[in-house]
C-alpha cells in the first residue's frame, strides 16, 4: 500500500492546506524573527549557517528532489554566486542590485551547461556534474585577476539603503537579512511547485515517456529547471562567502557538492522541510561530533576522516531503512497517529515496482 500525503487536489494548489497549517507556519516563523532575543551570538550564527545551507538544499532539491537530475557540481554554482557578487559590488553595484544578479548569472550559466549536459542520464550525468565541480576549482585560479587566484577574496560590508549589516560585528542583522532572503526563496519554491512548470518538473522525474506523451518538452523542461535550482544555488553561494568572511578556490569543493546531495537524502528528496531538515543535520553534526570526542578522548585529539565516515555512515543508514529521510519518517508517524487503531505495519513497506516505461532507458 502506497503512503497518500496529499488529502486533495485543492491541498496541492493552495499555499497552505488549512488554517492550521497557517497557524503552525506563523507560529515558527514569529520564533524565528523572536529568536535573536533567545540565544547568544554563537548559536544564532550556527542557527545562520542552518538557513545558508538550507538555502542551498532547495537549490539542490529543486533540480533533484522535484526534476529528478542527479548532480555533485552544485559547489561550482555556490562559488559562481558567490564570485559575482562579490566582483559586482567591487565593480561599483550596490548590494540590492548585486545580490539579485548574482543568482540571475549564476542560473543563466548554469542553463546554458546544462543544455549538453542534461542529455545524460543516471551516473553518465552524475559524473560529468563532477567534472563540472573539479574544473571550477582550476578556472577559478586561472581567472586570477578577477577571482583572486589561491589568495582569495574578502567580502566587503554589506549595505543596504545606508543600513550596514556584518556577519562578525552584527551577527543579528546578518541573520535578518539570511532568513528574509531563506523566506523569500522558500515560497518562490512552493509556488513553484504549484505552477504548471513545476508538474511539468515532477513529470519529468517520474517518467520521461509519459511526461512526453502528455506534451512536457524534456530538454527544455530540464534546462529550466537547472537553471532555476542553480540561480537559487548563487544565492546561497553569495551569503556563504558573507558567512566565511573569506573565500578561495578551495572554498567550494567537491566535498561540499557530496554534502549537499547527502543534506537532501537525509532530510527527505522531493520536500521543502527536507532541504531545512538535512541542513540541521549537516551544520550541527561536526558540533555534535566535536563535543562527544572532547567528552570521549579529550581535547586536543584529532580523528582525520571522522565527520566523513560519520555523515556516510548516516547516509547509507537512511538508503537502507529511510530512503525517504527524516521528512518522510515524520510522514510515516504522522499518518499512523491518524489512522490508529487501524494503522497496519506492511501499509509502509518499501515500493519496489517502477514503471514498465523506465525499462526502455
Amino acid at each position: 500500500m502506497r503512503i497518500q500525503f496529499k488529502t486533495s487536489y485543492n491541498d496541492d494548489i493552495r499555499l497552505f492546506p488549512d488554517r492550521w497549517t497557517l497557524g503552525v507556519y506563523t507560529t515558527l516563523l514569529v520564533m524565528a524573527f523572536a529568536l535573536p532575543l533567545l540565544i547568544g551570538e554563537f548559536y544564532l550564527g550556527e542557527v545562520t549557517n542552518v538557513l545558508i545551507w538550507a538555502i542551498a538544499g532547495l537549490g539542490l532539491m529543486l533540480l533533484t528532489g522535484q526534476a529528478g537530475q542527479v548532480s555533485l557540481g552544485h559547489a561550482a554554482f555556490l562559488a559562481i554566486g558567490c564570485y559575482t557578487n562579490t566582483i559586482l559590488i567591487e565593480a561599483g553595484l550596490s548590494f540590492i542590485l548585486a545580490f539579485p544578479l548574482a543568482g540571475v548569472i549564476t542560473g543563466m550559466v548554469g542553463a546554458i551547461i546544462a543544455i549538453p549536459a542534461l542529455r545524460l542520464h543516471g551516473i553518465y550525468l552524475a559524473i560529468a556534474t563532477i567534472a563540472l565541480s573539479i574544473l571550477a576549482d582550476d578556472i577559478i585560479v586561472l581567472l586570477d585577476p578577477w577571482t583572486g587566484g589561491v589568495s582569495g577574496k574578502f567580502p566587503d560590508m554589506i549595505t543596504i539603503f545606508g543600513l550596514e549589516i556584518e556577519r562578525w560585528s552584527m551577527p543579528t542583522r546578518f541573520y535578518y537579512l539570511v532568513l528574509l532572503v531563506t523566506i523569500l526563496c522558500t515560497l518562490f519554491y512552493r509556488n513553484l511547485l504549484r505552477s504548471p512548470l513545476g508538474r511539468a518538473f515532477a513529470a519529468v522525474r517520474d517518467s520521461e515517456v509519459s511526461a512526453t506523451a502528455m506534451g512536457v518538452h524534456i530538454a527544455r523542461t530540464k534546462t529550466k529547471a537547472f537553471g532555476l535550482s542553480c540561480m537559487i544555488t548563487g544565492w546561497a553561494g553569495a551569503l556563504m562567502g558573507y558567512y566565511a568572511g573569506a573565500f578561495n578556490n578551495e572554498t567550494f569543493s567537491l566535498v561540499i557538492s557530496i554534502t549537499l546531495l547527502m543534506m537532501i537524502v537525509i532530510g527527505g528528496l522531493g520536500s521543502i522541510h527536507g532541504a531545512f531538515f538535512g541542513a540541521v543535520v549537516v551544520a550541527f553534526l561536526p558540533q555534535v561530533l566535536s563535543i562527544l570526542k572532547g567528552a570521549v578522548l579529550g581535547g586536543g585529539v584529532a580523528i582525520p576522516g571522522l565527520e566523513t565516515g560519520v555523515f556516510g555512515m548516516i547516509l547509507i543508514l537512511f538508503i537502507l531503512f529511510e530512503p525517504m529521510g527524516i521528512y518522510g519518517r515524520w510522514l510515516k508517524i504522522r499518518t499512523w497517529f491518524e489512522l490508529f487503531p487501524f494503522a497496519r505495519k506492511d501499509m509502509f513497506r518499501r515500493q519496489k515496482s517502477y514503471l514498465k516505461t523506465e525499462r526502455l532507458r
